[in-house]
């Protein structure tokens, strides 16, 4: 480390050390906002639920957490968020419910497959958590709890994908996960994929282990550790299970037995030629029953058979799609009938035990719930669990967000959005598995989008259109290799768009013609280009190990001449003239591991020397991170990860305002670094420890929007405060920062009633916002902050946070809402303030005996293009209403006490004459309260009854819900109504000034409590 700082020092000399440190806790108070989508949610890996009340269910997604539903999946929550988002296995103790096991590090090993920390383990129902241990096992398949014993739990450990290790195979806990102990164990290529208890006795299990291996350009399944073990001592010994089975060499196994018929039990295997095998006899032998296409579709993705737990005959065979058997496994078809209108790719499944028409399927596109054994099925269209490549940004208001997700198409939606954002609010712009998309920066109609391979697509919404515009070969280029995630660029600045193969191409008309700009870049090396061999007992050839390809494309924003490139195998490349001629850059960069994907490129937004660039090594079985730094060209390189990264590292992105600003995505997280990266603190303020594959900050508004791999988009609104933490201000013992520039929000119609299944997005928030960095706790005293007008009038008074760190304190810049004369009615119309005007306002923090003094400027929506005579004329004519509301509210107010009081009197008074005067001043002031709101009650309001408090409302709200000049007949409206008003206290002067005197001249007399009225300056007073 000390090595590292003199780096450092010497690469960064205007860096200012020995600054105050910050920690995650410094932005706590910025949460990230999680906007979804779930509208096409995300894969899942593993499903429970708890068979003597089947509606609750845990559901385990690829990259996004646990997730707890009670109520069979219309609503869900998180329960996992600080904690591994991949997950592998979910296992309830079903004799203890609330006692939940989880394995962390999905099993369903695809080429984007993350990784995971261990065992996990809540007893009260997902409140808590308890790393159990494991945590070098990397990826858990399946977790079993011995159904007569909590203590007893067995994991079957797959364990490192990319590399070998001894930390994987059949582990057992007979002490309830204190200490585990491996029971079957065959190498270090090999890991444990299924654990089944025999139903009838639990001390006869069966397991397989599968001996596979991923690399970047390969995926081996199967060889020499594979195979099927039972043992019928709890595990203390095992026997390898062969009569009936391949005599060869076995890949995946997939297990079930039987729970009604208990001498049933089929297993799944992948051989050459993958079969369903049955035995009869609890495993001593095997018979082929089926070998259907299907029984041997991608094993390492979807290798699953599930034996109904109530109909013997009746098999699943989740893949592509759910298939069912009901004659035992001989011949399989669509379990759906009439419906069957899910995502393909299935992964986990769940049949009640005590209901076998419910059933929950997880997908790669989220969870789907059958109530009719899966002839139809719902989607849980709320589960935020979407997993994007990468993301764009446009610059509409509110921005809109474009990305690319795993087996989920490309998709479109809004920053932000008046009632959060909804799943309708989301489009669909392409299919596959999407990647890079982003918006045309001349024509708001046109998309670019791109699915696996490099297949690039350009598409105009008028037209309906869409155009193929991925280049290919020509006399002078050999066949062209796309990686799987190919890079399709913008530049920054520049309307130059780029695409990488293993040759860099350039177009300056939109993709219409493409001009290839450098040689191969990458290694080119033979060995890595073998992918039709590729997948060992099955074939699989997706384009998934595509290799030896360009990876990464940063175009300085400073000269489109210097463009940087780097590659899936090692290679980092240069060029200063526009492509005419190449550097390689690996050898003057210290400490670069081979052949390891260059996985992100970002050039210096303020120096055209500097770069950063990420590697990415996991799949060579290093999960180390890896970012460094140039700022000569490339001549002379720091890595500037230190120990406080965790996950190896997919993006950096350099602020665009702030140079020595970074974020930096991970397999574990965001990270930020406010001095060149010399410290990192993880971001964790509503952010889960999941992988963020890409990063966006909008240049207008300063957000950061996060692509993530397992949680959809996740915006942090405005990095204006954070970029104010100076090493000056950290230090101080109080100091306000900046936000960006408030504009009041427009107003919009809302009205939805979805029900509870739908996810919402959160919205940015529309309050004004101060924020202030504190290096202590405020803990004795008063602390407040007040808001001033330009004329010094105070406005209101807010308590202030006094937190450690960042401090953001939110203003309402509405006024109060009119008061309004009351009634058994709301008035809807009414119960919002009008916005103060635009101008600059001062604030104050009062902390203890200091003040702390700053400025608020509120501005006006520049979409809303009025004239200052307009904008005038609007506030004009809605002050109007709000005051006669105000002051019609008075009026009743007065009114009402005489009617309560004149009434109680008149039960006191014993002069005739004066009963007779209390009677009178009660129907007088009945009538006019009548007059004056609506005293029918109806259930919503609805009455019918429209009195003066309802008309002017009706005209309040029909000008504060526009920001333009307000019409002839409102303005009319206001001047009839007001003229209204002034009746009503015309009529109650005399009522007060003659009637009343009298009566509280009499009641003085006899000793009575005369009449009391609320005075002006009492009623506005009152809050």
């Amino acid at each position: 480390m000390k090595k590292l700082l003199g780096l450092i020092s010497i690469a960064f000399p205007l860096l200012v050390f020995g600054q105050s440190t910050i920690t995650d806790a410094t932005f706590s108070v910025k949460e990230g906002r999680q906007i979804g989508p779930a509208v096409m949610s995300g894969r899942i890996a593993a499903i429970d639920a708890v068979d003597s009340d089947p509606n609750i269910v845990y559901v385990g997604a690829a990259g996004g957490g646990v997730w707890k539903s009670k109520n069979q999946g219309t609503t869900f929550k998180a329960v996992f968020d600080d904690y591994s988002q991949s997950i592998g296995a979910i296992c309830i103790d079903q004799s203890k419910p609330e006692t939940v096991w989880v394995g962390t590090g999905e099993p369903w090993v695809r080429n984007s497959v993350s990784i995971g920390t261990g065992v996990y383990r809540t007893t009260n129902g997902g409140e808590k958590w308890e790393l159990m241990g494991l945590e070098k096992s990397e990826r858990i398949a399946q977790i079993a709890v011995h159904p007569k014993n909590s203590d007893i739990i067995y994991v079957a450990a797959l364990g490192a994908l990319w590399a070998e290790s001894e930390d994987r195979g059949l582990y057992r806990s007979m002490d309830a996960g204190k200490t585990w102990t491996k029971i079957l164990y065959t190498n270090a290529s090999s890991g444990c994929t299924e654990i089944v208890f025999d139903p009838q006795n639990p001390e006869v299990l069966y397991t397989a282990l599968w001996d596979f291996r991923r690399t970047a350009y390969d995926l081996r399944s199967g060889g020499p550790g594979s195979g099927l073990y039972r043992s019928e001592d709890g595990g203390n010994t095992w026997n390898k299970i062969q009569n009936g089975l391949p005599n060869e060499t076995l890949g995946r196994i997939a297990i079930s037995a039987s729970p009604v018929a208990p001498y049933y039990v089929y297993a799944l295997v992948e051989s050459d030629k993958s079969a369903l095998y049955r035995s009869t006899d609890k495993g001593n032998n095997w018979v082929r029953v089926s070998n259907q296409l299907e029984m041997g579709s991608r094993p390492f993705y979807f290798s699953k058979i599930v034996a109904d737990p109530i109909d013997s005959a009746r098999v699943y065979k989740p893949g592509f799609y759910t298939l069912s058997s009901n004659n035992a496994g001989a011949t399989f078809s669509s379990v759906s009938v009439e419906g069957g209108g899910y995502h393909p790719d299935h992964h986990a499944l769940y049949i009640s035990p005590i209901d076998n028409r419910l059933m929950y399927v997880g997908t790669d596109g989220g969870v789907y719930v059958s109530v009719d054994r899966g002839n139809t099925w719902r989607h849980c269209q709320n589960l935020p669990v979407s997993q994007f490549y990468h993301v764009s940004l446009d610059n509409a208001v509110p921005y809109n967000v474009y990305g690319g997700l795993q087996d989920n198409g490309s998709w479109t939606g809004p920053s932000s959005k008046l009632g959060g954002i909804k799943n309708s609010d989301w489009k669909t712009l392409g299919y596959g598995d999407g990647f890079n998309c982003f918006a045309d920066r001349d024509d708001p109609n046109v998309t670019y989008w791109q699915y696996q391979g490099g297949r690039i697509y350009r598409s105009n919404s008028a037209t309906g259109e869409s155009k193929y515009i991925k280049p290919f070969p020509d006399a002078e280029t050999d066949d062209l290799r796309f990686n799987w995630n190919a890079p399709v660029v913008w530049s920054k600045k520049k309307n130059n768009l780029y695409v990488g193969s293993q040759y860099l191409y350039r177009s300056k008309n939109k993709g219409d013609s493409w001009e290839r700009i450098s040689p191969d870049l990458s290694t080119n090396d033979p060995n890595r280009q073998k992918q039709e061999e590729s997948g060992g007992l099955t074939p699989d050839n997706s384009t998934a190990e595509n290799n030896t390809t360009i990876f990464s494309i940063a175009e300085s924003p400073l000269d489109e001449n210097i463009i940087w490139v780097g590659t899936d195998d090692g290679n980092v490349q240069l060029t200063k003239d526009g492509g005419k001629t190449w550097t390689l850059l690996n050898p003057k960069i210290t400490g670069l591991p081979k052949l390891a994907f260059i996985s992100g490129i970002d050039a210096d937004n303020f120096d055209k020397a500097s770069a950063y660039i990420t590697v990415d090594a996991h799949r060579n079985g290093d999960m180390s991170a890896y970012v460094f730094a140039t700022h000569d060209f490339g001549q002379t390189w720091q890595n500037i990860a230190t120990d406080d990264i965790k996950g190896y590292c997919h993006v950096i992105k350099q602020d665009l305002q702030k140079a020595n600003m970074f974020f930096l995505g991970t397999e574990l997280g965001l990270f930020i670094s406010i001095d060149n990266g010399a410290n990192w603190t993880r971001y964790k303020s509503n952010i889960p420890p999941v992988a963020v594959y890409d990063m966006a900050i909008h240049p207008r508004d300063n957000d950061l929007v996060l692509a993530t791999h397992g949680r959809g988009i996740i915006i942090i609104d405005d990095l204006t405060p954070i970029r104010g933490l100076s090493t000056e201000v950290l230090e101080s013992e109080f100091s306000f920062v900046p936000n960006r520039p408030y504009v009041f929000p427009k107003d919009g119609i809302m009205q939805d009633f979805s029900g509870d299944q739908e996810f919402v997005g959160k919205s940015a928030s529309s309050a004004a916002q101060i924020s202030y960095f504190m290096s202590k706790r405020h803990v004795f005293g008063d602390m407040y902050l007040e808001v001033y007008d330009s004329d010094g009038n105070l406005l209101k008074k807010l308590p202030a946070s006094g937190r450690k760190g960042l401090n953001i304190v939110s203003i309402d810049t509405r006024m109060k809402a009119p008061k309004v004369p009351l009634s058994i009615n709301p008035l809807g119309e009414a119960i919002f303030g009008p916005d103060r005007p635009a101008g600059t306002y001062t604030i104050k923090v009062i902390k203890e005996d200091q003040t702390y003094e700053t400025q608020l400027d509120l501005n006006d929506n520049p979409v809303l293009n009025y004239s200052d005579a307009d904008k005038k004329a609007r506030m004009d004519g809605l002050m109007k209403a709000y005051n006669m509301l105000e002051e019609l509210a008075f009026i009743d107010k007065q009114v009402t006490e005489l009617r309560d009081q004149s009434i109680i009197l008149a039960d006191s008074v014993k002069s005739k004459g004066m009963r007779g005067l209390c009677f009178e001043i009660n129907q007088l002031t009945t009538t006019m309260h009548e007059q004056t709101v609506s005293t029918q009650q109806g259930e919503g309001g609805i009455v019918g009854q429209v009195r003066l408090r309802e008309k002017i409302g009706e005209v309040y709200g029909a000008i504060l819900g526009y920001s333009g000049k307000p019409g002839e007949p409102q303005l009319n409206a206001l001047e009839l109504y007001n003229t209204q008003v002034k009746t009503m206290g015309e009529l109650l002067d005399p009522i007060k000034n003659d009637q009343m005197k009298d009566l509280n001249a009499f009641c003085v007399k006899q000793g009575l409590t005369p009449i009391t009225l609320t005075t002006r300056e009492e009623f506005f007073k009152e809050e």
